[in-house]
């Protein structure tokens, strides 16, 4: 999930709406971390029955966000996955309607929820992963004084080489499990231009 993209499909109306709901959010952040999965496991995860874990995946595969994936499964057993590409919840503020603005604010406040959860997580398991994980891991924060401009340029930039690495990782997710890469990890990034203080007049920001 990201909140902008530059090559992905971004979400119409009715699937911000239908993606604003908590079940199909976290059936979507499991199937992000654990990979393809069934109806049937999921419920399992989710402490939910099988009848329910088939109507939201059905949902999210009605919008494009999730698909069957060829060849898994017997009989009529499915499997599901996240859809490659990715997409995008659009511009803040651009909705046109009460409902999907709503729909809008609670995915972006979902989504500052689950950075803040895989943040946390990455720092308790942090001691405990292998090295070479620690070495290539990072965070990063900077606080720099732009032009809006120059700060819609400087996101382009960034999101241009993360779709380029996105893109890498989609092509893999079509490749049989024997033939990955052994070393190869999920690996999460997160990315944020932050005009802090932009809704203030001069006469409310705070001296440094």
């Amino acid at each position: 999930m990201q909140s902008k993209s530059y090559s992905a499909r971004t979400l119409d109306a009715n699937a911000l709406k239908s993606f604003a709901h908590p079940l199909r959010l976290r059936i979507y952040e499991l199937l992000d971390e654990h990979g393809p999965s069934t109806a049937t496991k999921l419920a399992a995860l989710l402490g939910q029955n099988t009848g329910a874990t088939s109507y939201h995946l059905r949902e999210l595969a009605g919008h494009g966000m999730i698909e069957v994936v060829p060849g898994m499964g017997r009989g009529k057993e499915k499997y599901w996955r996240i859809t490659p590409g990715g997409f995008s919840f659009g511009e803040p503020g651009s909705e046109s309607d009460p409902e999907t603005a709503s729909a809008m604010e609670f995915l972006l406040d979902d989504l500052v929820r689950q950075r803040g959860a895989e943040l946390a997580r990455w720092r308790e398991e942090e001691g405990r992963a292998p090295e070479e994980w620690v070495r290539a891991s990072g965070y990063g924060r900077r606080s720099l004084r732009l032009t809006a401009e120059e700060s819609a340029a400087l996101r382009d930039e960034v999101f241009e080489v993360l779709d380029r690495y996105r893109a890498l990782s989609d092509r893999r997710e079509t490749e049989s499990p024997e033939s990955r890469d052994p070393s190869m990890g999920r690996v999460v990034i997160h990315f944020d231009v932050l005009p802090v203080g932009a809704g203030q007049g001069p006469a409310e920001e705070a001296t440094p």
